[in-house]
């Protein structure tokens, strides 16, 4: 942890970039030095540290010394936080004093990309910059020279020698060798991968295919690939079988000599060394087992295929593990990938028995094994090891200690289950070490959402918004490393964007994070705040995640425990109603704060002492009626999550001077009918999930702020009555503003506002409720990238449609409330224009698909009674010869019809459409008119 935390310090240190407004700069005389000497220093101690962080676990002395690194860059963080907060006050009192409240400031910046001559400041009101923050710097800089000359008696191994560290986790070999009789499970993955071995399909189309075999550590991918390389039919396929153990470095020369054997030339010429690797597999069927590979490296992997695939002879394998889907994608070898997935109890209790009960009765400790293999959670390694721990343990006190133990506390699971994810834990870069150890804050089976995941390593400084990928390092890029490396699973995913939104960490990979951070991650359920564990932590916990709190006060033992350093606060399952102002001011600290799904009426004022805060999330908190005004001198805040504050009226009127705010979530808050002018001014805005317009013009936000603003995703805009007019709506520039999905709620308003509504001609989803006009916006056949658009008529007027085929990139179209159809195109238009086209990756309805029943019925259950007073939904007959009706399915119940015809997979359907029809998914349908 403390690499990782380091690395981001440095970063922090060269990237950071001070704004200060014109003609208020102060020179801090004497921080100049100090800053360079203390850069210098932490990076000479940066050096060591991959030695110190193995050493801490066994020497005590050594994880003291840790300790005391930690807490000097985390109070240099802050420093930095301190001196940058100051700054961004001086803009907000800038604007104040200039008097308009819609004016931009102005700034400038500086870059100290290797520490500039000086450190420069915003002019403030007070002396405190000019001594307060020079002498913290001094202070801290005396602190870590202290622990710079403490270092040289631990005689750390420095990386920048290259010399191997001792306690580094050995990359184990393997051998092709394995004793089937002791392998439980796995039988289809077995019988998948035997089918492939030994097929005639080819995905290279020379002669080779290559199957990836991933999974996380310990999953049991060597031991499928040994199962497959020693089945007998597999050793009569295959003239040459040969298994390489990789690792890393993945060695080009090495791999090659062992596919050659005996016969190994001692060059380590590349080139000679592929020449006699390509001999000896000349015209031969051959299986390459490339276990463990852990390159991404296009160009090394590419000098070896090269030759196999010129070489051997037709239904030639290669055989690759890995824990890393980089891997299979830099092989282009995914479409024949096998996802390894946990093993189910059984087996896992079948292979716990074998290792715990080898000569003993089994059903001495029956039931409580069974729980016990449950700590499993489907990893055969971690059956493997507690069974071999259980295995000389004869009374049943020792099995419920077990049992009721944290399984990090078991020196066996650490040395044995934790082994190979130390390996994935040091192959990562500091800035993702950092993001996955932060994810111990959650409980176990916790599903978390990809995007508020990112935003709670943008709080902590670990990633930097999208907006500003030239800084460093994206929550996106992070979020898809952990997840391609088996960190992440059960994956969720958005049905339109086909992006992952959700997933969760395996427990044993959650028991993972948790043990290397239990100094600095606590998870604490109610009434276990008095146990030992708790009392032992302190000032320590920098992340504190409390549960099942029942109704009243926010616990108050967090100050006894002197967690003055938390960094995050966060509650799940709780019911708390009330905050103690005593308690907000110890946290100083604190960066995160989770209040939601808690029952809290109002917020302290204190919690604008909180300098700190860049992330608030008080959603689902239905009696929350308002927001302390101390809460606008937040400058530092990034994200405020209000989601369905039911009870909330207002936002406090000076939001406009949170000038870091970029993301402000305040959908389903039904209460709040208007948001406060200011916050048109904050540029740094990327995210406004609904906006509501309407109210005072001179202190309710207007659809026309929305110009500054630099919206990115989803908006929503709400239209109030009829407080827009054409002007104020053209003001907003959406068409400037590239939105993935926008959705208008036009209230009583006219088509004519809608028309000044265009939106950035790149809008990939649309959605317009309670559109009361016969004609569409004018624009909306201009979304030549339109994906998925939703009408829902709010009227009594019969809608008219039009020619969507122009949209050729549609996939889905819905369309509610319609009471009928008033005016389609005309026959002669529909057969010289474009038809309705709605494009899938898949066919419609394949012959014989049961989903075209399936979807009748869901028509069914949707149709209402038409406007002529009759229950059924009303057909017009195929007018068209030149279709071959070769599937035709017809449906008919309690006198509704439908009549569907599938020609080549697309859907032909003759209707005229009533209200409450969607229509979705289809490849091809055709409206005729009345």
């Amino acid at each position: 942890m403390a690499d990782a935390l380091i690395s981001v310090l440095l970063e922090r240190l060269a990237s950071t970039t001070y704004e200060y407004i014109e003609g208020g700069v102060k020179i801090v005389l004497n921080v100049e030095e100090d800053v360079e000497k203390f850069t210098r220093t932490l990076r000479v101690i940066q050096a060591v540290l991959e030695d110190a962080e193995q050493r801490q676990v066994t020497d005590q002395a050594v994880k003291i010394w840790l300790d005391e690194l930690k807490d000097v860059s985390y109070q240099m963080v802050d420093v930095l936080d301190e001196w940058n907060t100051n700054i961004l006050k001086q803009q907000v009192e800038k604007q104040e004093r200039e008097g308009d409240p819609n004016a931009l400031v102005t700034k400038k910046k500086v870059r100290f990309s290797s520490f500039s001559r000086y450190f420069c400041l915003g002019k403030v009101s007070r002396v405190i910059l000019r001594h307060d923050i020079a002498q913290k710097m001094k202070d801290l800089n005396d602190k870590l020279t202290k622990i710079y000359e403490e270092r040289k008696k631990y005689q750390f191994l420095s990386k920048e020698l290259g010399i191997q560290q001792p306690q580094q986790p050995q990359q184990p070999q393997t051998a092709s060798f394995v004793d089937i009789s002791v392998i439980f499970g796995r039988e289809n993955e077995k019988k998948v991968l035997i089918t492939n071995l030994l097929s005639d399909s080819s995905a290279e189309g020379k002669g080779l295919l290559i199957i990836p075999i991933v999974g996380m550590g310990g999953m049991g991918k060597t031991t499928l690939t040994q199962l497959a390389y020693n089945d007998d039919r597999v050793k009569t396929h295959f003239d040459l079988r040969k298994w390489v153990c990789v690792s890393d470095p993945f060695d080009e020369i090495k791999i090659a000599k062992a596919i050659i054997g005996q016969n190994a030339p001692n060059s380590n010429e590349l080139d000679e060394v592929l020449q006699c690797m390509s001999t000896s597999i000349q015209g031969k069927r051959f299986l390459l087992v490339l276990d463990d590979v852990w390159t991404d490296d296009p160009k090394k992997w590419e000098q070896l295929k090269v030759p196999l695939i010129q070489n051997g002879a037709k239904g030639n394998r290669i055989l690759v593990t890995t824990r890393k889907h980089e891997v299979a994608k830099m092989m282009r070898a995914t479409r024949n990938m096998i996802n390894l997935r946990e093993l189910n109890d059984e087996c896992c209790l079948s292979i716990f028995n074998h290792m715990a009960f080898s000569d003993r009765d089994v059903h001495e400790f029956g039931d409580i094994s069974k729980e016990i293999v449950k700590k499993c959670k489907g990893l055969p390694l971690a059956a493997k090891t507690l069974g071999s721990l259980m295995q000389n343990k004869t009374k049943m006190g020792e099995w419920k200690e077990v049992l009721n133990s944290q399984i990090w506390n078991l020196e066996k699971v650490e040395q044995e289950v934790f082994q190979p994810l130390f390996l994935s834990y040091n192959d990562l870069a500091p800035t993702i070490k950092c993001c996955l150890l932060y994810c111990a804050i959650f409980p176990k089976d916790y599903k978390f959402k990809r995007d508020d995941l990112i935003k709670l390593w943008m709080a902590q400084d670990y990633v930097i918004s999208k907006g500003n990928k030239e800084k460093g390092t994206t929550g996106d890029a992070v979020f898809d490393n952990l997840m391609a490396r088996s960190f992440f699973q059960d994956f969720e995913k958005d049905l339109d964007t086909v992006t992952i939104r959700r997933c969760k960490m395996h427990d044993i990979v959650h028991d993972f994070v948790q043990f290397l951070t239990k100094n600095e991650c606590l998870i604490i359920d109610h009434g276990e705040e008095t146990t030992s564990e708790s009392k032992v932590f302190g000032d320590k916990v920098r992340h504190l995640t409390l549960r099942y709190v029942p109704e009243g006060p926010l616990p108050l033992f967090i100050s006894s425990y002197d967690c003055k350093n938390l960094r995050t606060l966060a509650t799940f399952n709780s019911r708390i109603t009330t905050i103690d102002p005593n308690l907000i001011l110890q946290l100083k600290c604190l960066r995160t704060l989770n209040l939601s799904f808690n029952q809290i009426e109002e917020l302290p004022k204190e919690i604008g002492e909180l300098i700190h805060l860049r992330h608030i999330d008080l959603s689902f908190n239905s009696i929350l009626k308002k927001l302390p005004d101390t809460i606008c001198g937040l400058y530092n805040l990034s994200t405020l999550r209000l989601v369905h504050c039911t009870n909330l009226t207002k936002l406090p009127e000076n939001m406009g001077n949170l000038i870091n705010l970029k993301h402000l979530y305040v959908e389903d808050c039904g209460l709040l009918e208007s948001l406060p002018k200011g916050i048109g001014r904050l540029t740094s805005l990327q995210t406004l999930d609904v906006c509501s317009c309407g109210g005072d013009k001179d202190e309710a936000f207007q659809i026309g702020d929305l110009r500054n603003l630099n919206l990115e995703g989803s908006l929503k805009i709400q239209l109030r009555g009829d407080a827009t007019d054409k002007s104020e709506v053209e003001k907003a520039q959406l068409w400037d503003k590239k939105l993935f999905n926008l959705t208008v709620d036009c209230g009583t308003n006219s088509v004519e506002i809608l028309n000044a509504l265009r939106p950035h001609p790149d809008l990939e989803s649309l959605e317009i409720l309670g559109h009361n006009g016969t004609p569409w916006p004018n624009w909306i056949l201009s979304l030549h990238n339109l994906r998925f658009l939703t009408v829902r008529w709010g009227g009594e007027t019969r809608c008219e449609l039009l020619p969507l085929g122009k949209l050729e990139c549609l996939e889905r179209l819905t369309l509610q409330n319609m009471l009928g159809v008033k005016k389609s195109i005309t026959k002669k238009a529909m057969e010289s224009g474009p038809r309705f086209l709605l494009r899938t990756q898949t066919s419609a309805f394949p012959a014989g698909d049961d989903s075209v029943g399936t979807f009748m019925k869901h028509l069914s259950r949707r149709h209402t009674k038409s406007s002529e007073g009759d229950d059924s939904l009303k057909l017009d007959p195929c007018k068209s010869s030149s279709v071959s009706l070769r599937n035709s399915q017809f449906f008919c119940s309690s006198r509704r019809c439908v009549l569907f015809a599938l020609s080549n997979y697309d859907l032909v359907c003759v209707l005229k459409l009533e209200k409450s029809l969607m229509i979705q998914d289809f490849h091809l349908l055709t409206l005729w008119p009345e």
